[in-house]
């Protein structure tokens, strides 16, 4: 390992040129890349069980909280790209620099668990799409996804910009496949639209209430925002206050526009489940596998289930890419030293590995819908200890300069703040009264 002080990915660090007089389309495309990147962390297996599983129990209501987990997610990821390009570092990095090392150390410990929370819904993910395409065992699915390190290895070695072009190619595959899956399904319009209306239900039935939660962890990932703040920095842009001020509009365009992207997919998974099942009675559908062997029959198109497989291991296949790069900008950026691509991410794997195996060995492969849905909110639980510091520090004149967040924005990203605060309080509200009344 290193003891340099290096920014992260160094390798990749301003390696792709911007062009200074071209026009805004040539430039917005220099520009394009890492939103996709983050917005695969959107659409990952674990958006897929909480999707499934909130569709066929509770119909399109949860569309509502589909919603307003982009909308945070567009409002945080535009912090990610401000803080990086205003201070040339990542997150992980100014926490560092900035809080005692205990709690920089607390901090990247938590970070650690939602990568592995993260990275157990992957590997479980693309081990049961393997298992459903091919017949491949989970327990063998497992250790194969665990060599996907190879591939990010082998992209990275030819560029960033073939990271981004496979990433953004398996976005658009899955995209396809549910485009399909919805004129398969042909769901009613109107009921759609009534499922982006919030409902005060979610909030006074603790399992849609779980499942909410679930969802804000699987849409708004806590290793994002560490990820986002580097990868911007994969851009050389000129560092003026102007040419600075341009990076961060065309990083936020590229973002938005992603995670609009990746807010359609998750509509869809979501409908798909309460078209095809909800609404046919198939209400206690929770699995992956179970979705995957009624979607054709329910259906009637006997494509529906293989589209459904397809997507879900190109969904496995591009966030397990971008967990590995997560990893390693927060190891570098908490701890300042670096470990070798491929062992940083057999260290994550492992740790993944251990409760999937142990969970499909002892309680059996059904079990592993429940697993991927409590590993969401994990994640929404370790949120606001990577969302409170990004607040901070876009909000802090002496670190952001000129490019401080202005008021409307800092308002605004307090309040997205308080949500997420306290709809983890009150998941753990709810938590400790239904273990209280039980004992």
């Amino acid at each position: 390992m290193s003891l340099d002080r290096s920014p992260s990915l160094p390798e990749v660090y301003r390696s792709i040129s911007i062009p200074d007089r071209k026009g805004f389309w040539r430039k917005l495309i220099a520009y394009s890349g890492p939103g996709y990147l983050v917005s695969v962390g959107y659409i990952d297996p674990g958006n897929w069980a909480t999707g499934i599983a909130g569709g066929a129990r509770f119909g399109y209501t949860l569309l509502s909280v589909i919603l307003l987990s982009n909308l945070m997610a567009v409002v945080l990821q535009s912090l990610c790209v401000r803080l990086g390009v205003a201070t040339g570092k990542d997150l992980a990095q100014l926490c560092r620099d900035s809080f005692p090392p205990a709690i920089s150390f607390t901090l990247w410990v938590l970070c650690e668990i939602a990568i592995t929370a993260c990275d157990l819904a992957e590997l479980l993910g693309g081990a049961i799409a393997l298992n459903l395409l091919f017949g491949l065992p989970l327990l063998w699915g497992v250790c194969i996804m665990a060599a996907d390190v190879f591939v990010l290895l082998f992209l990275q070695g030819r560029g960033f910009r073939y990271v981004e072009a496979f990433i953004i190619f398996l976005v658009i595959t899955v995209g396809i496949c549910f485009l399909a899956e919805i004129l398969f399904a042909s769901p009613n319009i109107g009921d759609i639209l009534k499922g982006y209306v919030p409902n005060a239900a979610i909030l006074r039935n603790p399992q849609m209430t779980y499942l909410a939660i679930g969802i804000l962890g699987a849409t708004v990932m806590p290793h994002n925002l560490y990820l986002h703040s580097s990868i911007v920095q994969t851009r050389a842009w000129r560092t003026t206050v102007d040419k600075k001020r341009e990076a961060i509009t065309f990083g936020t365009i590229d973002s938005t526009i992603a995670l609009s992207f990746a807010l359609l997919i998750n509509s869809a998974i979501l409908i798909v489940s309460a078209a095809t099942f909800h609404l046919s009675g198939h209400e206690n559908v929770a699995e992956i596998q179970s979705a995957y062997r009624l979607l054709s029959p329910l259906l009637g198109a006997g494509a529906a289930s293989l589209l459904f497989g397809l997507a879900l291991l190109a969904s496995g296949q591009s966030s397990t890419l971008t967990a590995t790069l997560a990893g390693q900008i927060v190891m570098e950026g908490f701890l300042n030293f670096r470990l070798p691509s491929w062992l940083r991410r057999l260290i994550t794997r492992l740790f993944a590995i251990v409760p999937a195996i142990l969970t499909i060995v002892f309680f059996g492969e059904s079990s592993t819908g429940q697993l991927l849905i409590f590993s969401q909110v994990v994640l929404s639980l370790q949120l606001p200890f990577a969302v409170v510091p990004l607040v901070m520090f876009t909000g802090d004149k002496k670190l952001m300069g000129a490019l401080v967040n202005p008021r409307p924005l800092r308002v605004l990203a307090w309040a997205v703040t308080t949500i997420i605060l306290g709809l983890n309080g009150w998941l753990l509200l709810g938590s400790f009264f239904a273990v209280f009344h039980s004992s």
